[in-house]
Protein backbone atom coordinates (compact mmCIF):
# COMPACT_ATOMS: atom_id res chain seq x y z
CA UNK A 1 0.00 0.00 0.00
CA UNK A 2 1.31 3.46 -0.89
CA UNK A 3 2.03 6.01 1.89
CA UNK A 4 -0.63 8.36 0.53
CA UNK A 5 -3.21 5.56 0.58
CA UNK A 6 -2.34 4.69 4.18
CA UNK A 7 -2.56 8.34 5.21
CA UNK A 8 -5.91 8.76 3.46
CA UNK A 9 -7.23 5.55 5.02
CA UNK A 10 -6.08 6.68 8.48
CA UNK A 11 -7.80 10.06 8.10
CA UNK A 12 -11.00 8.35 6.94
CA UNK A 13 -10.89 6.00 9.93
CA UNK A 14 -10.37 8.85 12.38
CA UNK A 15 -13.20 10.90 10.85
CA UNK A 16 -15.53 7.89 11.05
CA UNK A 17 -14.53 7.07 14.65
CA UNK A 18 -14.92 10.68 15.77
CA UNK A 19 -18.32 10.87 14.06
CA UNK A 20 -19.45 7.72 15.85
CA UNK A 21 -18.10 8.95 19.19
CA UNK A 22 -20.28 12.05 18.96
CA UNK A 23 -23.38 9.84 18.82
CA UNK A 24 -25.09 8.34 21.85
CA UNK A 25 -23.88 4.73 21.98
CA UNK A 26 -23.68 1.87 24.49
CA UNK A 27 -20.34 1.81 26.29
CA UNK A 28 -20.04 -1.95 25.76
CA UNK A 29 -18.76 -2.15 22.19
CA UNK A 30 -16.33 -4.87 21.23
CA UNK A 31 -16.36 -4.04 17.53
CA UNK A 32 -14.20 -0.94 17.99
CA UNK A 33 -11.67 -2.99 19.95
CA UNK A 34 -11.45 -5.56 17.17
CA UNK A 35 -11.10 -2.78 14.64
CA UNK A 36 -8.36 -1.01 16.59
CA UNK A 37 -6.62 -4.38 17.06
CA UNK A 38 -6.61 -4.87 13.30
CA UNK A 39 -5.12 -1.41 12.86
CA UNK A 40 -2.41 -2.19 15.40
CA UNK A 41 -1.62 -5.48 13.65
CA UNK A 42 -1.50 -3.73 10.27
CA UNK A 43 0.85 -1.13 11.71
CA UNK A 44 3.11 -3.77 13.22
CA UNK A 45 3.10 -6.07 10.22
CA UNK A 46 3.97 -3.23 7.83
CA UNK A 47 7.46 -3.12 9.31
CA UNK A 48 9.80 -0.17 9.34
CA UNK A 49 8.53 1.17 12.65
CA UNK A 50 12.09 1.94 13.72
CA UNK A 51 14.73 3.55 11.51
CA UNK A 52 17.56 1.01 11.74
CA UNK A 53 20.11 3.60 10.55
CA UNK A 54 19.50 5.49 13.81
CA UNK A 55 18.39 2.64 16.04
CA UNK A 56 18.44 4.32 19.46
CA UNK A 57 16.77 7.49 18.22
CA UNK A 58 14.26 5.46 16.20
CA UNK A 59 13.29 3.39 19.24
CA UNK A 60 12.93 6.54 21.34
CA UNK A 61 10.68 8.09 18.70
CA UNK A 62 8.51 4.96 18.57
CA UNK A 63 8.21 4.98 22.36
CA UNK A 64 7.27 8.67 22.27
CA UNK A 65 4.62 8.03 19.61
CA UNK A 66 3.13 5.18 21.63
CA UNK A 67 3.19 7.29 24.81
CA UNK A 68 1.37 10.10 23.01
CA UNK A 69 -1.17 7.63 21.59
CA UNK A 70 -1.88 6.22 25.06
CA UNK A 71 -1.90 9.67 26.69
CA UNK A 72 -4.37 11.13 24.22
CA UNK A 73 -6.55 8.03 24.47
CA UNK A 74 -6.70 8.59 28.23
CA UNK A 75 -7.41 12.30 27.77
CA UNK A 76 -10.21 11.75 25.25
CA UNK A 77 -11.79 9.05 27.41
CA UNK A 78 -12.03 11.57 30.24
CA UNK A 79 -13.96 13.99 28.01
CA UNK A 80 -16.65 11.50 27.01
CA UNK A 81 -19.96 11.76 28.86
CA UNK A 82 -20.92 8.38 30.41
CA UNK A 83 -24.18 7.58 32.19
CA UNK A 84 -26.51 4.71 33.04
CA UNK A 85 -30.18 4.85 32.04
CA UNK A 86 -33.00 3.70 34.37
CA UNK A 87 -32.97 0.27 32.72
CA UNK A 88 -29.30 -0.19 33.72
CA UNK A 89 -27.62 0.24 30.33
CA UNK A 90 -24.44 2.33 30.27
CA UNK A 91 -24.24 4.91 27.47
CA UNK A 92 -21.57 7.28 26.21
CA UNK A 93 -21.39 10.33 24.01
CA UNK A 94 -18.46 12.50 23.00
CA UNK A 95 -18.46 16.18 23.90
CA UNK A 96 -16.97 19.28 22.35
CA UNK A 97 -13.89 18.59 24.46
CA UNK A 98 -13.63 15.17 22.85
CA UNK A 99 -13.33 16.90 19.46
CA UNK A 100 -10.71 19.29 20.82
CA UNK A 101 -8.75 16.37 22.26
CA UNK A 102 -8.91 14.56 18.88
CA UNK A 103 -7.54 17.65 17.14
CA UNK A 104 -4.74 17.89 19.71
CA UNK A 105 -4.02 14.19 19.25
CA UNK A 106 -3.75 14.59 15.49
CA UNK A 107 -1.61 17.72 15.86
CA UNK A 108 0.75 15.80 18.15
CA UNK A 109 1.06 13.02 15.57
CA UNK A 110 1.95 15.55 12.88
CA UNK A 111 4.44 17.23 15.23
CA UNK A 112 6.08 13.88 16.03
CA UNK A 113 6.32 13.09 12.32
CA UNK A 114 7.90 16.51 11.73
CA UNK A 115 10.34 16.02 14.60
CA UNK A 116 11.38 12.64 13.23
CA UNK A 117 11.87 14.14 9.79
CA UNK A 118 13.96 17.00 11.24
CA UNK A 119 16.11 14.46 13.07
CA UNK A 120 16.67 12.56 9.83
CA UNK A 121 14.58 9.53 10.76
CA UNK A 122 12.84 7.54 8.08
CA UNK A 123 9.20 7.00 9.01
CA UNK A 124 7.13 4.09 7.78
CA UNK A 125 3.59 5.11 6.83
CA UNK A 126 2.27 2.19 8.87
CA UNK A 127 3.24 3.98 12.10
CA UNK A 128 0.10 6.06 11.58
CA UNK A 129 -1.99 2.88 11.70
CA UNK A 130 -0.26 1.82 14.90
CA UNK A 131 -0.77 5.26 16.49
CA UNK A 132 -4.46 5.45 15.57
CA UNK A 133 -5.12 1.84 16.59
CA UNK A 134 -3.50 2.27 20.01
CA UNK A 135 -5.17 5.60 20.78
CA UNK A 136 -8.63 4.33 19.79
CA UNK A 137 -8.19 1.12 21.81
CA UNK A 138 -7.10 2.97 24.95
CA UNK A 139 -10.01 5.41 24.74
CA UNK A 140 -12.54 2.65 24.12
CA UNK A 141 -11.27 0.48 26.97
CA UNK A 142 -11.40 3.38 29.42
CA UNK A 143 -14.89 4.51 28.39
CA UNK A 144 -16.10 0.92 28.76
CA UNK A 145 -14.45 0.73 32.18
CA UNK A 146 -16.15 3.96 33.25
CA UNK A 147 -19.50 2.59 32.10
CA UNK A 148 -19.03 -0.60 34.08
CA UNK A 149 -18.08 1.37 37.21
CA UNK A 150 -21.31 3.38 37.24
CA UNK A 151 -23.72 2.62 40.08
CA UNK A 152 -26.80 0.62 39.22
CA UNK A 153 -27.48 -2.72 37.67
CA UNK A 154 -25.46 -3.44 34.56
CA UNK A 155 -27.44 -4.95 31.70
CA UNK A 156 -26.71 -5.66 28.09
CA UNK A 157 -27.33 -2.57 25.94
CA UNK A 158 -30.65 -2.17 24.20
CA UNK A 159 -30.96 -1.36 20.51
CA UNK A 160 -32.23 2.19 20.87
CA UNK A 161 -30.43 5.04 22.59
CA UNK A 162 -32.32 6.84 25.33
CA UNK A 163 -33.28 10.46 24.92
CA UNK A 164 -30.72 12.59 26.72
CA UNK A 165 -30.98 16.09 28.02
Amino acid sequence: MEPQQIALMSVAVVVFVVYRQMMTRPTERRGILYFSGLMILAGLSGGGLVDTRHLALGVLMLIAELAFAVGFGVLRASTVRVWRDPAGTAWSKGTGWTLVAWLASLASRIALFGAGYALGLASAPTTVLLFVGVTIAVQSLLVTRRGRALPGIAVRPSVEAPITS
